[in-house]
């Protein structure tokens, strides 16, 4: 047991990701133009981390990777790629096999892929699929494009309410080959395809074969409706722990369902979208972009706030006299406009995050915001005691410090006040609240604290 606990201990994070040998040893295959040890070292990797590696190298060796290897490459690691690197490889991609690659994908999954794909493209995918096959898909994309209608996959294990334990498991077995590549539920329905309820693997294998379904639901069986927008499909996964979620049409019918694979998947798409928004960068950013293409995805926000810079350096020039009169306030009032920013930008983060999580409500709103006020006012009291001491100190004056003391705890405060109220206020005007408040928020800071510290600092010592 000693040896076995070492053994586990031992292992690093690389264990479960891309290793950088294995990558050498790749890059060196694809370098000497040696197919068959590339097929070798690819074939013993998982299909996610050959779309890391795709995603990683450059152009050039992309293109040499392709040429060497690509017509073993299959649906499934199309469907890991990111979506910039997908377009690119599946148009280098032979339309033969494009076609062979899709052809053991679900339904989903054959949706996430075509979606964006040119229109020939498409029909080369669409044309390899079976009538059943390229109805389902083609249904799947006439609904809006994050919904859940888009999400779902079309094969579902589905049993009347009546069945016993014995009858489904003998269907179940009847019919392997239609089965869906994962399932973790058996679904039931009324005689109208109306989803009532659902039964776990685990119950259906360990009961009883004469004892009825109806008998053995689970109390999380939720559904959801098609046109349901996939964020929302995301947090009902989430807030109800579910790893299945049938999806109804407009008459409550079955029409499919959603696994908890493509939910993390969304989650995750989720939360990289706000951390991205925040910094002001589009969610359609991707390090496998050009410096070009980055360029001009990030100059937009970066434009806004060059803009809200100037209108904070105006209220700088207000008080030019006093900063001419008194060097001090120019070398202190930085830190006053800095320390505002991080105080705002932590409210800020936290406020996004609620949001989205549906945890910032109006029913706790004023409970939040008085907190983070309180927060705030504690924060500046801190710090407005350390740089009190601090300009004491440096310009040994004791009206500057208590000039530089009350900015501190003004700012901190409207910083607090501003990460909270600003992602509500535009959330409830229907903006998204991670894109914009950040430089809103920033405004804010910037603005009360030169206007806090330049105009106290004015009243006070000139």
């Amino acid at each position: 047991m000693a040896e076995d606990t070492a053994d586990t201990s031992g292992r690093d994070d690389e264990s479960y990701s891309l290793q950088r040998h294995r990558v050498d040893e790749i890059l060196l295959a694809i370098n000497r133009g040696d197919a068959v040890q590339l097929a070798q070292l690819l074939d013993q990797l998982h299909p996610a981390d050959i779309a890391d590696l795709m995603e990683q190298v450059g152009d050039k060796t992309r293109h040499l990777l392709l040429r060497f290897w690509g017509r073993d490459i299959d649906g499934e690691i199309l469907s890991e790629l990111d979506e910039g690197v997908r377009a690119e490889v599946i148009g280098a991609l032979p339309d033969e096999v494009l076609s062979e690659a899709v052809l053991d994908l679900q339904s989903d999954d054959i949706v996430d892929l075509v979606e964006d794909l040119e229109d020939d493209r498409k029909d080369i995918v669409l044309d390899a699929l079976s009538a059943k096959e390229r109805t389902a898909v083609e249904q799947a994309l006439s609904y809006p494009e994050t919904s859940a209608g888009r999400l779902m996959q079309r094969e579902v294990v589905a049993a009347p309410e009546h069945w016993t334990v014995g009858q489904t498991i003998d269907h179940v077995r009847s019919g392997a080959e239609d089965l869906p590549e994962q399932f973790y539920h058996v679904i039931l329905v009324d005689p109208k395809m109306r989803p009532i309820g659902y039964v776990t693997l685990g119950k259906l294998l360990s009961m009883s074969r004469d004892l009825l379904l109806r008998n053995i639901t689970e109390h999380s069986f939720r559904t959801v409706p098609v046109d349901l927008d996939e964020a929302e499909v995301a947090y009902v996964f989430n807030q109800y722990h579910l790893i299945t979620l049938p999806v109804v049409d407009a008459n409550d019918r079955l029409v499919g369902v959603i696994t908890i694979d493509d939910a993390m998947a969304v989650l995750d798409d989720e939360h990289e979208e706000d951390i991205l928004r925040l910094a002001g960068v589009t969610e359609d950013s991707s390090l496998s972009d050009n410096a070009v293409e980055t360029t001009r995805l990030r100059l937009p926000w970066l434009g806004v706030n060059l803009l809200t810079a100037i209108l904070a350096s105006l209220v700088i020039a207000l008080f030019e006299d006093a900063i001419g009169q008194i060097v001090a306030l120019a070398v202190l009032m930085p830190i006053v406009a800095s320390m505002g920013g991080n105080a705002g930008t932590q409210s800020l983060t936290v406020a996004v995050r609620a949001i989205a999580t549906k945890d910032l409500t109006g029913s706790n709103v004023w409970r939040v915001v008085g907190r983070e006020l309180v927060v705030g006012v504690l924060n500046g009291l801190v710090f407005a005691a350390v740089m009190g001491i601090v300009a004491l100190v440096w310009f040994g004056s004791t009206p500057l410090a208590l000039v530089i003391s009350s900015a501190m705890v003004v700012n901190m405060a409207v910083a607090a006040l501003a990460g909270i109220l600003v992602p509500v206020t535009l959330e409830r005007f229907g903006v998204d609240p991670a894109l914009a408040s950040g430089t809103f928020v920033t405004t804010v800071t910037d603005v009360v604290g030169f206007f806090a510290f330049l105009g106290l600092a004015t009243v006070v010592l000139l």
